[in-house]
This record gives structure tokens, C-alpha cells and sequence, in this order.
């Protein structure tokens, strides 16, 4: 594919929430099938959201049916209708493989399959005219092109690590110590070692059961007690029942307040629960709650780990499902924008306008960093609709772009 010059929209990330925001959009306008471009290094849609899937060997997905990047609630529902043993209880979850194949048929009856160009956006460059402010995008390939509109919709956010990693003073092999995002249990041979998991979300669940499946022995070890929900937020969150209350509220630290509560640092579902206890019974895991990590170093080919509460233990490994958090400061890609349009910043947030976008600008930002608008749900796949209800007509209706 051929870059051009110029384009009306450029998204920036090719995932679950940008291929729901290109179906929503062509819906109310089909002509933007020509004025977008998505970029994406990988050069396919959900690559990265299929890798972490397959790395963990996650076999369903934790939303119901209804929550998918087509327009239409039902869609996946008719679409799974000689599959329905690929919907799990409750609430008909989509097994993994399902939900993929439904969104390429998504991709394949939008259109979309060739929409993505293979390049990743190094650097967004804000030209601000008082008549027509764009956006020049350079692309690692040294190419570049001009926008009009931008939306950032890479989702992911940074790794968040403990402090006590900071502090291993000793050298240790990259793979004995890592994030849960860089673990691909499709490529260990981890049979007969001690592997610990710090976190309590589903994350570590997962990784657990995987480990265990592969003949290791794993402690799980955790701040607090387990938590058991369905769902990783309140399904009030999707409606009016709580977001009536939040969006009421002005103070936008005390909003912020509301999303960590909500979130709550991770959960399990009762169905991952009883899998673990079952293998706690089994003698495969130990589950080590309202413990930390104070200190650990690498030794003799062992973790040497010192809890809190004075016990020592030893792994082969250590894997951190300790999440990500969203700080718009440390994505060097929106450090210029931010500069031309300034705005608040609430302990990592922008606050956006109501459209999710930066004040007096076409420059629209989805996923977790617009949660202060959208709500502890907005880097799920629910939030990304919830964030298409206000970006698209921003887009697609003249009397709302800026310039």
C-alpha cells in the first residue's frame, strides 16, 4: 500500500478498541472507508491482543457475548449460532477462539482487512494554524504524512513493576525475572521447577494454571486476599447506575479516586478460583495471601525471596502479574501534541473534553488514559464503545471538528 500525502483521520494502533472505533465510524459514514488509515507495526489487526492470548493460553475472555467491536450487540451471539458450545457461563463468555474468528469476519464484511499500514508512528508533530491545524505523523520507515484528525487507540499500558525489583543488586538472566506481558508459556520447559507469581488478577491465574500444565510447582503469592468477581469492574459501571454519579462529579481527583476503587488492583473469576483451589488440594500450587515480596536476589541459579513476614524462599523463576498503569507523561509519542495543547494532567490522566479530546484540538485519545471521561471500564472492550459514542460524531459531523 502506498502512503499518502495527506488523510482526514489517522488512528494509531490497530487493537480490539481501534477496530471498533473504524466499524462504528464506517457505519455512520461509510465515505471514511477513503479519509482513514490505521498504523500498526504489525501490519494486522489484534496481532498483539492475539500474541497475549496465545502466550497464556487464555481460553476464553472474561466479557459477555454483547461486548465485541461490532456495532450490533447481537452480532457475536448470531454469529457463534452453530458454535454455542464456545460460549461458556456465564453470561455466553466467547471462547478465545471464537471472539477471533467472529472479528475477522468483523474485518472481512467492513472492509478493513487491507486498512492497516505496516509502520510504527515514532513521532506526532502538532502544525497549528489558526485556520487548519494538522497533524504530521513520522513512521519508523522514515516516511511521513499529514492528518487532520488523530486518534490514539494503542491501549496498552506501561508494565508496572514492584519496588523491590529495582533493588536487585545481582545479575540474573532476563527470562528468570519478567513482567506477565513478556511470559509465552507456548515456549518454556519449566517441568519440575518453582516458579512464584506475585499479583492477585486473572493474569496470575492463568499463568499459574499454564505453569502447572507444564509440570512446574507455583507459589501465588499476593498483597492482599484474593478477590472473586465475574467481571474485572461492577457491571454498573457500564450504565447509569454508577456513571450518573461520575459524571456528575467535577472534582477530577476525586473521579480518579472513583476508577481505583473500582478497579480494586485485580480480581479472579469464581470459575478460575475454584481451578486454583482445586490445585492447592493437588499439592501443584501454595497460595501465599496478604504477603510481599521485601527483597530478593539471585544466587547459585536460585531466587533467594524475603517476605515481609520474616519466611525465605527459593524459585527458579519469578513472573510479575502486577499490571500496567496509564501515565500520559511517559508516552514520548504524545509529548509534543501536549505541549501545543495543554491540559490538565490528574495523576497520569489527561483530562480530555467531552468528545475525548485534547482542549481545542482533533486530537482524540481512547482506551485507559481517557478513563477520567469514560470510567473504570474504558480500557476494556465495553469502554471502547462507550469512548466511540463520543469520538464519532466528533468526526463525522463538520460543526464539531476544530479547524
Amino acid at each position: 500500500m502506498a502512503l499518502p500525502n495527506y488523510i482526514d483521520l489517522a488512528i494509531i494502533g490497530a487493537g480490539v478498541q481501534a477496530l471498533t472505533l473504524s466499524t462504528h465510524l464506517l457505519q455512520k459514514s461509510a465515505k471514511y472507508a477513503h479519509k482513514c488509515l490505521i498504523f500498526d507495526p504489525s501490519q494486522t489487526w489484534l496481532s498483539q491482543w492475539q500474541q497475549q492470548f496465545a502466550a497464556q493460553q487464555i481460553p476464553s475472555l472474561r466479557s459477555p457475548a454483547v461486548h465485541h467491536p461490532d456495532p450490533n450487540p447481537h452480532q457475536l451471539r448470531t454469529f457463534a449460532e452453530h458454535r454455542h458450545h464456545e460460549l461458556f457461563p456465564p453470561y455466553d463468555r466467547p471462547g478465545t477462539k471464537l471472539f477471533n474468528d467472529f472479528c475477522k469476519e468483523v474485518i472481512r464484511r467492513s472492509k478493513l482487512e487491507d486498512k492497516v499500514y505496516p509502520a510504527k508512528v515514532i513521532e506526532i508533530l502538532p502544525i497549528k494554524s489558526a485556520l487548519r491545524p494538522r497533524f504530521q505523523l513520522v513512521l519508523a520507515t522514515g516516511e511521513s504524512i499529514i492528518a487532520r484528525k488523530v486518534v490514539i487507540a494503542t491501549g496498552s499500558g506501561k508494565m508496572q513493576f514492584p519496588d523491590w525489583v529495582e533493588k536487585i543488586t545481582s545479575d540474573y538472566p532476563s527470562q528468570r525475572l519478567c513482567h506477565s506481558q513478556q511470559v509465552n508459556l507456548n515456549q518454556l520447559n519449566i517441568r519440575g521447577e518453582r516458579i512464584l507469581i506475585v499479583g492477585g488478577g486473572l493474569s496470575s491465574g492463568h499463568l499459574a494454571k499454564g505453569a502447572i500444565n507444564l509440570g512446574a510447582t507455583v507459589t501465588l503469592m499476593t498483597r492482599k486476599q484474593l478477590q472473586e468477581k465475574i467481571f474485572d469492574t461492577d457491571p454498573g459501571w457500564l450504565g447509569p447506575k454508577y456513571l450518573k454519579d461520575f459524571h456528575s462529579e467535577t472534582d477530577w481527583y476525586v473521579r480518579y479516586q472513583q476508577i481505583q476503587q473500582a478497579r480494586n488492583g485485580g480480581s479472579m473469576t469464581p470459575e478460575m478460583m475454584l481451578q486454583l483451589r482445586k490445585a492447592s488440594h493437588e499439592g501443584t500450587i501454595i497460595i501465599n495471601e496478604c504477603c510481599r515480596v521485601r527483597n530478593a536476589q539471585w544466587q547459585n541459579n536460585l531466587w533467594q525471596v524475603y517476605c515481609d513476614d520474616g519466611s525465605k524462599h527459593q524459585f527458579n523463576r519469578i513472573w510479575l502479574a502486577t499490571g500496567t498503569r496509564f501515565n500520559v507523561k511517559e508516552y514520548p509519542l504524545l509529548q509534543e501534541v501536549l505541549n501545543t495543547y495543554p491540559t490538565e494532567i490528574v495523576n497520569g490522566l489527561p483530562v480530555l473534553d467531552k468528545y475525548l479530546r485534547l482542549p481545542k484540538s482533533n486530537f482524540f485519545i481512547m482506551g485507559g488514559l481517557a478513563a477520567l471521561q469514560i470510567g473504570p471500564v474504558a480500557r476494556n472492550i465495553h469502554g471502547g464503545k462507550m469512548s466511540c459514542r463520543r469520538i464519532v460524531p466528533a468526526i463525522v459531523k463538520p460543526s464539531l471538528a476544530i479547524g
